[in-house]
């Protein structure tokens, strides 16, 4: 990813994602301001880059990379973007979905693209954005209890409000392609 496709991505991100307005978030926090990565995830260009941005991330984990995904909905578009990228670069990383609650007929799985992800694949779990770490650790125990080995995260946004905190306080590696203070500079 060149610069110049990373600085349109911000912009993008800027123009689609961020608002100034009171929001309640997925950990019951109150905010007046808000990322809603997933216009940005499902824009044609933005997919495109988000892809770019997040492989370019996840080469820099020691070691192969079977496999990428996380939570439904927000790491939907990302996995399938990243995965994308990672074939278009040379490399085979399928995405992978994991649901909130199990299928509720025929397998009853939790996780979707299982058949990719032998038992003890090293996978890396994705976020639009990530405030507490909360959905990406409720991400990583989901995933370690399908055999898959997590070893690290990677967030679009992180809001600066203890994800990071949280998330190494337990062990796991957290990379954000952007932070709040790059994106809105506050």
């Amino acid at each position: 990813m060149t610069q110049a496709e990373r600085d349109e991505l911000m912009a993008i991100i800027r123009e689609l994602s961020y608002e100034e307005r009171e929001v309640t978030l997925a950990s019951g926090r109150k905010s007046n301001f808000y990322f809603d990565g997933k216009q940005t995830t499902l824009h044609a260009r933005g997919g495109l880059l988000v892809g770019k941005a997040f492989w370019q991330e996840i080469k820099t984990f020691a070691g192969p990379i079977h496999g990428v995904g996380g939570l439904t909905l927000g790491a939907d578009p990302i996995a399938t973007a990243t995965s994308i990228a990672a074939q278009l670069d040379g490399t085979s990383v399928p995405a992978f979905i994991i649901r909130k609650e199990p299928k509720g007929h025929g397998t009853g799985q939790w996780l979707e693209g299982r058949k990719n992800l032998p038992k003890g694949s090293r996978v890396v779990i994705v976020e639009d954005v990530t405030t507490t770490g909360g959905s990406s650790m409720k991400a990583v125990d989901r995933a370690r209890e399908e055999g898959l080995e997590v070893v690290g995260i990677v967030t679009l946004v992180d809001r600066e409000e203890g994800a990071r905190e949280n998330i190494e306080g337990q062990g796991m590696v957290l990379r954000a392609v952007f932070t709040r203070t790059q994106v809105v500079g506050k």
